[in-house]
């Protein structure tokens, strides 16, 4: 069979595709492998509408009664008439949002006779006597057929009932969601430095384990420095894959090496001693957690001073405008150059760089 190239959007883009599609009430399916965010991209569309609500249904549970509900025999009007589905919306609870989401995953895992039933509620909003309250808008998801997960054809007319996007991995829309959610900095700093390492999924591979956006977010949830280098490394090769935990804790010893970044902050500390790329990445990542923080301290000023002056007198400049950039563009901090002592020294240095990284 001929392979045909699919066009593919990064995690962003497809934020703005959905949510033009929703404005005109058109069902969008999302496509991708494994682990890559397709349901978070889904919630995180919802929490950017105000007053909203997000339904998430595996359809791959259910069956096709589950859909259009229960026949029962109504004695008043000697009628058989439809339960309708608890977990779908009602013209009353759809009352108390201006939004709410219908987010149908693994549809395509869903058996062929939950598929068939599902075609009148996505193309007409209604099936049997139910009807989708206006305010709801339709997405649903799934693997690719490539992807050996379980997963059956999804039937032409059904297909044609959606607007189909794929899904493809993006470093820099993942770095941006990760900083935000305060992933583990060891992680992002690891990541930062090998790219490639984000995801290795390979559908013909027997590993059980394998890295995805989805597994390196249990890596930072699962690593604590409380907890012994071996368990650590069990949990790792767990979630990622046994050569991918080797790297990875071999970059969290040296990491372990670096300064305290508070120390940086508060000036006590002013060069850096172990010149490790990787780990540099992180302590950078590190610095900009700790920023934040301080974003309503009274020595916030001066801790920006003396974060600029470490990263001009140790960093290279991929990590200073790295660094500046995550604090100027991803969290917005209330910098004011009038206030930061070597702030005309920083710009003229390396103020070209910020303003391109900026705009590309």
């Amino acid at each position: 069979m001929e392979n045909v190239a699919t066009r593919t959007v990064s995690p962003n883009k497809a934020k703005a595709s959905i949510k033009h599609a929703m404005k005109k009430q058109r069902p969008i399916f999302l496509w991708g492998p494994p682990g890559i965010g397709k349901s978070d991209i889904v919630k995180q569309i919802t929490e950017s509408f105000t007053n909203s609500h997000l339904i998430d249904i595996r359809l791959s549970l259910w069956e096709p009664t589950d859909i259009k509900g229960i026949p029962y025999y109504a004695a008043n009007d000697n009628k058989m008439v439809w339960a309708e589905p608890a977990e779908l919306p009602s013209e009353e609870f759809a009352k108390q949002f201006d939004h709410i989401v219908l987010f149908l995953d693994e549809m395509n895992s869903a058996a062929p006779s939950v598929q068939a039933a599902a075609y009148q509620l996505i193309l007409n909003r209604k099936v049997g006597q139910y009807k989708l309250p206006d305010n709801v808008m339709i997405v649903a998801a799934g693997n690719r057929d490539a992807d050996k997960g379980v997963t059956y054809r999804m039937p032409a007319p059904l297909a044609n009932r959606f607007v189909h996007l794929e899904l493809a991995v993006s470093f820099d829309d993942w770095f941006s969601w990760a900083v935000e959610n305060k992933i583990h900095q060891d992680v992002v700093g690891f990541l930062q430095f090998s790219k490639k390492d984000l995801y290795d999924f390979d559908p013909k591979s027997p590993s059980r384990s394998f890295a995805t956006p989805r597994s390196w977010a249990f890596v930072s949830e699962l690593i604590e420095d409380e907890i012994d280098e071996d368990t650590t490394t069990d949990l790792v090769s767990g979630s990622v894959g046994e050569g991918l935990a080797i790297k990875f804790m071999a970059h969290r010893k040296v990491a372990a090496s670096m300064p305290n970044p508070t120390d940086i902050l508060l000036g006590k500390v002013k060069e850096m001693k172990q010149s490790e790329i990787s780990a540099m990445y992180s302590l950078t990542v590190s610095l900009c957690y700790e920023l934040k923080e301080a974003s309503n301290d009274k020595k916030f000023d001066e801790k920006v001073n003396n974060f600029l002056r470490f990263a001009m007198d140790n960093f290279d400049t991929e990590l200073v405008v790295m660094g500046v950039k995550l604090a100027l563009t991803q969290y917005g901090l209330p910098i004011d150059p009038d206030e930061v002592e070597c702030f005309d020294e920083f710009h003229e240095r390396f103020g070209k760089y910020i303003k391109a990284a900026q705009q590309a």
